[in-house]
C-alpha cells in the first residue's frame, strides 16, 4: 500500500543552459570517432555537470507478513568524462528503494537502519539494449506485473500493478539501473555513443555509476551485490572484476539470472559444435512439455529424464560430433534415432541437419504439423507464422506476450506512483548496435566467465547465486552448468556457487510458483551472509 506521503524534490547542478543536456534524445552512432582529447590534469573548479533531478516518495508492502517502510527515489545520475574539464557524458536514470526505520507517515524527516547492517543490491538487465524493468516489476520490486496464468500471460489491457509480497525489500535495498539509451538513461548532446555501447565501455560506466551513487548515498560501508539477468549477467561477471580492480569496490555477493558469459556455449557457428549438446537438454524438456516424446520418456519425471539427456549429449553424442564424416552409416542412424527419441524431431530431420538441431530452427520444427511455434526466452509458450514451411520463426511469442504489461506498467508506476514525468520515451528495449567487442573479444567469443573466476578467487567471500530455467532456449542450463565446470575454481572457492533450478524459461518469476520458488532461494542466499 502508498501512502499519500509524496515529496518531490529537484536539484539544479548547473545554470539553465545546460537543461537541454538532461532531456538530450537518443545519441545516434557516428560514423568516424572524434579526435583524441589531450590528457591534461582536470580543472576542478569548472566541472559541468547535468541538472540531476530526483523525485521522492514513501511507501509501504508487505513481505512475508511484515510491514517494510521504504522510500523511493527516481532521478538522474551524471556520468563525466574525467579528462579536461570533466565534461558530462551522460544522464543515467534509476530507480531506487531504501528501507525506513519510521513509518511513511513520520518519513518527512527520514531515519534509515545502519548502512553497515542493510545490503544494497544494484539490479540490471540484458540486451544489451535492455533497461532494468523485468527484474524489477517481475521479481525483485515491492511492485509486480499480475500475468492471469501460470505461464505469464497478461490478458488484454488495461494493466494494473499489484503489492509484490515476493520482493527482495525485506533483505536489501534496490538500486535499478538504466544503461546508457535504455529506459530514461541517454548520452550528452555532444557525446559519443561509442563511448557506452561496448563490453568493456558498458562495465565502465556500470562502474561508475555505482562508484558515484555509493558516495553520494553514504553507502560506501554498506554490504554490496550486483544482480543481472541474461546479458545483465554478461556485464556483472564483468562488473564483480571491475569493481574490485579499478575502484577497490568489494562485492559479498553476486546473482545470475539466466546467465551466460562464454558466448561460445550459445553461438551456432559452423565449425562450432560446443551449443549442440549443451542445448539439447532444454530442447528435450520443451519437447516433454509440449507431449512431442514416445514412451517411456514422455512419462518420465523431469529431472530423470533431463540426467539421462545430459549424460547421452556429454558422451556419445559429443564423441559424434568430433568424429565427423569418420562416423559410419550405423553410427549415424543410431544418434539420430536418440536424438528423436529426447527432442521430438524426426530421425529424418536429424540427419538432415548433420546431426546438429540448432536455433532458431528446432523452435519452429518441433510443432510444425501443428502450425505453431514455440518460444526462445520461455519454450512453454506457442506462436503462429504466416508460412509454416519456414525455417526458422518469425516472432517470439514468449516476449511479445509480455513486452505490452511490462512497458504500460512502467510508465503508469513511474507517473502514478513514483511522481516521475517525463516526455521521454522509457526505452524498454532498444538498439545499441553497433557494440564494440574490442579490446575484450577482438576475433574470438567474448568469455567473462574469466573475469568472474578471478573476481572470486580475489574476494574469496564473495557468493555467487544462478538461477536458471529448464525452457530457457536463449541462455541453456546446461550451457551455464558447463561453463562454471570450466573455471577451474579451486574447491574452495567453487563451493561460493549456488546452482539453482526452474521449470520455467528465461524469466523464471513469470511462472507465480517459480517466482516463490526463486523468492526463497534468495532470502536463504542473502541471509547465508549473516549465518
Amino acid at each position: 500500500m502508498t501512502t499519500n506521503t509524496t515529496r518531490r524534490i529537484h536539484t539544479l547542478l548547473s545554470c539553465l543552459s545546460l537543461l537541454t543536456l538532461a532531456i538530450a534524445s537518443p545519441a545516434v552512432a557516428q560514423d568516424t570517432e572524434k579526435p583524441a582529447e589531450p590528457a591534461d590534469t582536470p580543472d576542478t573548479s569548472e566541472f559541468i555537470v547535468y541538472p540531476d533531478s530526483t523525485s521522492v516518495t514513501n511507501h509501504t508492502v508487505t513481505i512475508n507478513g511484515q510491514p517494510i517502510h521504504y522510500q523511493a527515489t527516481a532521478g538522474t545520475l551524471t556520468l563525466t568524462n574525467l579528462r579536461g574539464k570533466h565534461e558530462p557524458t551522460a544522464s543515467v536514470f534509476y530507480i531506487a528503494y531504501r528501507k525506513l526505520t519510521n513509518p511513511p507517515a513520520d518519513a518527512v524527516d527520514p531515519a534509515f537502519p545502519d548502512p553497515a547492517s542493510r545490503p544494497i543490491t544494484f539490479s540490471f538487465n540484458g540486451g544489451p539494449g535492455s533497461s532494468s524493468v523485468w527484474l524489477h516489476l517481475g521479481v525483485f520490486g515491492p511492485k509486480r506485473v499480475n500475468p492471469i496464468d501460470d505461464f505469464g500471460n497478461p490478458g488484454p489491457p488495461p494493466y494494473a500493478l499489484v503489492e509484490n509480497e515476493y520482493s527482495l525489500l525485506d533483505q536489501s535495498d534496490f538500486v535499478f539501473i538504466d544503461p546508457v539509451a535504455t529506459g530514461y538513461s541517454r548520452a550528452a548532446e555532444d557525446g559519443n555513443p561509442k563511448d557506452f555501447h561496448g563490453v568493456r565501455e558498458d562495465i565502465s560506466s556500470v562502474a561508475e555509476f555505482i562508484r558515484i551513487y555509493l558516495g553520494k548515498t553514504n553507502r560506501w560501508g554498506s554490504p554490496k551485490y550486483i544482480a543481472g539477468e541474461s546479458y545483465g549477467t554478461t556485464r556483472a561477471a564483468g562488473l564483480a572484476k571491475e569493481l574490485q580492480d579499478t575502484h577497490g569496490i568489494a562485492l559479498n555477493g553476486t546473482i545470475l539470472i539466466s546467465a551466460i558469459t562464454n558466448f561460445q556455449t550459445a553461438r551456432f557457428d559452423v565449425g562450432n559444435d560446443l551449443p549442440y549438446p549443451l542445448y539439447l537438454p532444454s530442447f528435450a524438456a520443451t519437447a516433454k512439455f509440449h507431449n512431442a516424446l514416445e514412451e517411456p520418456y514422455q512419462s518420465m519425471p523431469l529431472p530423470d529424464f533431463l540426467a539421462e539427456v545430459e549424460e547421452f549429449a556429454t558422451t556419445e553424442y559429443t564423441l559424434a560430433l568430433a568424429q565427423g564424416d569418420q562416423l559410419t552409416e550405423s553410427q549415424r542412424n543410431h544418434i539420430a534415432a536418440k536424438l528423436s527419441d529426447y527432442t521430438g524431431v524426426t530421425p529424418k530431420y536429424a540427419l538432415q541437419t548433420q546431426l546438429r538441431i540448432n536455433m532458431p530452427r528446432f523452435p519452429k520444427e518441433l510443432l510444425r504439423d501443428e502450425g505453431k511455434t514455440v518460444g526462445r526466452l520461455d519454450s512453454r509458450f506457442t506462436g503462429y507464422d504466416r508460412d509454416d514451411a519456414a525455417d526458422s520463426y518469425e516472432y517470439d511469442p514468449s516476449y511479445t506476450a509480455i513486452q505490452s504489461i511490462y512497458t504500460e506498467s512502467m510508465n503508469q508506476y513511474l507517473r502514478q506512483d513514483l511522481d516521475y514525468n517525463s516526455d521521454l520515451r522509457y526505452e524498454i528495449l532498444t538498439s545499441v548496435w553497433p557494440w564494440s567487442y574490442r579490446g575484450v573479444a577482438d576475433n574470438q567469443y567474448l568469455n567473462v566467465a574469466e573475469n568472474l573466476r578471478s573476481a572470486m578467487h580475489k574476494m574469496p567471500f564473495m557468493k555467487v547465486f544462478i538461477a536458471n530455467g529448464y525452457y530457457d532456449l536463449a541462455t541453456p542450463y546446461f550451457a551455464t552448468q558447463y561453463t562454471i565446470d570450466h573455471m577451474f575454481l579451486r574447491p574452495e572457492i567453487k563451493k561460493n556457487i549456488e546452482m539453482h533450478y526452474y521449470e520455467a524459461g528465461h524469466m523464471m518469476y513469470a511462472h507465480l510458483g517459480m517466482l516463490q520458488k526463486l523468492k526463497a532461494d534468495l532470502d536463504t542466499f542473502y541471509q547465508s551472509r549473516t549465518n
